[in-house]
């Protein structure tokens, strides 16, 4: 008897811990958002931030009426980089010595004018994805990615793993077989790390032990590893400059980490630091919330939603589920379901996800999605049963 043949292929995907410079950036944005709308949750918020050896430059379009926020930026810009773990003059880049330049100014009035009536902050396309890899319903490449870099943080603050400082990457490559993960081929963990007592340009005594064994072996799963995986830990050797003083990070360059690790498209727009009106967020979280809706009814066990807008105007110009052909009923039909179960124009996004509230600095480290915090609101499944029974009735009536 012929054995069935077996496609295998690679995926890998990448993850950064808090203290890395993008994600600095990214953090900051966000608490300047989440610091707006504390007093103000109409206010509108396009932050950027640039950090680097000693420096960080907030600029963007605000416009608010909260008035304290403008005197207590230096304020906020700093505990955020404390809170991170950059106190130590040591480090090149600290929350003590680190300037803050506000180049802040207030929306354009000709995007105001769509924006108050209720339609998109900008055009572009924004894409959802879920699958059934992990329990998160996320592809497993990223999750790993994502949890390695978490654990190397919670070691670093918890002082179970000495020598760790606040920049780090994890990155993780996982065999398919069939479209099924079965191991993981590769995994490398960077991590920043106090300078060797007596040899320069060294990693510390027992530190790429105790990476290896406290956190890699203590996420990934010991049944998808064997002696065919390939176990990096810092290969250059010595990680000792990182942060703003060995890379200068800039909101909105990690897009790929804050997402699905590259599995599922892009439509290109950054998250941090945008208030909600801006649709390159808000319609990405509900095309997250239909995907892993429809996965979580089991009407597909993959899924990726688009929806793309004009701005100024409320409903999407057009909406595509994609099944990738594990769906259990045909694509157009999942579509007229998606716009009869889900609001899709700006106005309804923001109100039934509960967007209007200080919840976006937790989003600006370890990814938006496939995370259990209850602020996550577009991680819910709270229609998938409702999905589940109106697919069913539409496939009896066929």
């Amino acid at each position: 008897m012929q054995l069935p043949d077996v496609r295998r292929h690679i995926f890998t995907s990448e993850s950064v811990t808090e203290g890395h410079p993008d994600k600095i950036a990214d953090q900051i944005s966000d608490a300047v958002l989440d610091e707006i709308y504390k007093e103000d949750p109409n206010g509108r918020v396009a932050c950027e931030t640039l950090v680097t050896t000693g420096t960080v430059i907030v600029a963007g379009e605000i416009t608010t009426t909260n008035l304290h926020f403008f005197k207590n930026l230096p304020d906020l810009v700093r505990s955020v980089v404390k809170d991170i773990g950059f106190t130590d003059s040591e480090y090149g880049f600290d929350y003590k010595s680190c300037g803050v330049i506000n180049l802040i100014h207030g929306q354009s009035p000709h995007i105001a004018m769509g924006v108050d009536t209720g339609g998109a902050g900008d055009q572009g396309m924004m894409f959802g994805y879920a699958c059934d890899e992990t329990e998160e319903l996320m592809p497993m490449p990223i999750m790993l990615a994502h949890r390695l870099v978490r654990r190397l943080s919670e070691a670093r603050r918890s002082g179970e793993v000495a020598h760790l400082r606040p920049d780090g990457k994890s990155q993780v490559s996982v065999e398919y077989a069939n479209g099924k993960p079965v191991r993981v081929d590769a995994v490398v963990v960077s991590t920043q790390h106090d300078p060797h007592p007596s040899r320069p340009n060294t990693m510390p005594d027992g530190l790429k032990e105790e990476v290896e064994h406290k956190i890699i072996r203590a996420v990934v799963p010991a049944e998808m590893l064997d002696d065919r995986t390939k176990i990096h830990i810092n290969p250059t050797g010595c990680f000792e400059v990182g942060g703003p003083h060995g890379d200068t990070g800039l909101t909105g360059r990690k897009i790929i980490v804050d997402t699905y690790g590259g599995m599922g498209r892009h439509g290109g727009g950054a998250f941090s630091g945008k208030d909600p009106t801006k649709v390159d967020r808000s319609a990405c979280y509900m095309a997250r919330y239909i995907a892993k809706n429809i996965v979580a009814a089991g009407l597909a066990s993959r899924c990726e939603v688009q929806l793309a807008y004009a701005i100024g105007v409320a409903d999407p110009v057009s909406v595509l589920v994609n099944t990738f052909g594990t769906g259990i009923i045909d694509e157009e039909r999942l579509t007229e379901l998606v716009r009869a179960h889900f609001p899709l124009t700006p106005r309804g996004i923001i109100e039934h996800l509960k967007l209007r509230r200080p919840i976006y600095r937790p989003t600006a480290a370890f990814g938006h999605f496939g995370r259990k915090e209850e602020t996550f609101t577009w991680e819910a499944v709270d229609k998938a049963a409702a999905l589940r029974e109106d697919a069913r009735v539409a496939s009896a009536a066929r």
